[in-house]
């Protein structure tokens, strides 16, 4: 990262090896002070959804930050894997929820809340890390000191023109993470520089609903982006909401088949009692055909490499 490294380690207990990630401070990159903030913020935010602090070495440089081992890595990586492909989505939202409804509860901010700060264990487990920007709030609002920087394209417009940071604007960004989670780890407004994002919401902009995107889930991430802060959700109103989304879902997600299509002269689809859709990651689809259980399809694809089957279609 910008201020520290993180590397894998192991502790021994009673004979028993524990792999954990331990971070390590960039010379000159930040104070000692600012590192141990993050530490003993971790310190004070036990939750199950929330990357677990195991201990801290400070008795001299460099300090160390010894934390649970998330063995999927950031999910902005995973989301883009074969495996991250196949994954339950509405079970890695409804985590990301019950992780900043904790956080809202005990009155924190996070300030960078995206999918490059989202981990994810080996049961599929995702969990909140970088603690780095995160503050405790007094009066239900934080102001960045001047110059400090914040990634655009995830920051509330009153935090990028103000500084202004309140639950309402991690809000914001809980909006945007949900986009990347559904696109499968895009980068948010594709094709647009920060200054045209800014430029773009003043003017009202959204972004719009992908096709894999069910219309519930857009109507929540349009409510997180309400220009006035006072009227986005509160995370303890998401996280209700999206555990009904997900519990809604689950069985559907279970019957689909994420297949990714290789590049081959001929390719295997899918067997489907329907039609499978084929979806691009620029947005595209098609429906391929329409199979019976005994049937199988065979796809000419010298050109397909990023197309995936992302749901059946009912005909």
């Amino acid at each position: 990262g910008q201020f520290g490294e993180v590397w894998m380690g192991e502790t021994t207990t009673y004979n028993k090896h524990t792999k954990v990630a331990v971070k390590t401070m960039k010379p000159g990159s930040m104070s000692v002070e600012a590192f141990m903030g993050e530490a003993n913020l971790m310190k004070s935010l036990q939750h199950d959804k929330l990357v677990r602090l195991h201990a801290v070495v400070s008795k001299e440089e460099p300090i160390y930050i010894i934390t649970e081992f998330m063995e999927k890595g950031l999910s902005s990586y995973f989301l883009k894997s074969d495996e991250g492909n196949r994954v339950q989505l509405p079970k890695l939202i409804d985590f990301s929820a019950q992780g900043m409804a904790y956080i809202e509860q005990r009155n924190y901010i996070h300030r960078d809340l995206r999918a490059a700060n989202i981990l994810v264990n080996k049961s599929l487990v995702c969990k909140i890390a970088d603690f780095g920007l995160a503050r405790i709030i007094e009066d239900n609002e934080y102001t960045a000191r001047e110059g400090a920087k914040f990634p655009i394209k995830w920051t509330a417009p009153e935090a990028i023109n103000y500084g202004s940071f309140t639950i309402k604007s991690d809000v914001w960004s809980f909006g945007i993470l949900l986009t990347e989670i559904i696109s499968y780890g895009r980068t948010p407004y594709p094709g647009m520089t920060n200054p045209e994002v800014i430029r773009s919401l003043e003017k009202g902009y959204r972004m719009q609903r992908l096709d894999s995107c069910p219309t519930e889930l857009y109507e929540i991430m349009l409510e997180c982006w309400k220009n006035k802060p006072e009227d986005r959700p509160t995370f303890d109103y998401l996280q209700s909401v999206l555990e009904d989304f997900y519990t809604a879902t689950e069985s559907q997600y279970q019957q689909q088949r994420i297949i990714r299509v290789q590049i081959m002269s001929l390719s295997f689809c899918a067997t489907y009692n329907e039609a499978c859709l084929i979806s691009h990651r620029n947005g595209t689809q098609g429906i391929v055909g329409h199979l019976r259980a005994s049937q199988s399809s065979w796809i000419s694809s010298s050109s397909l490499s990023s197309f995936y089957i992302l749901t059946p279609v009912f005909i």
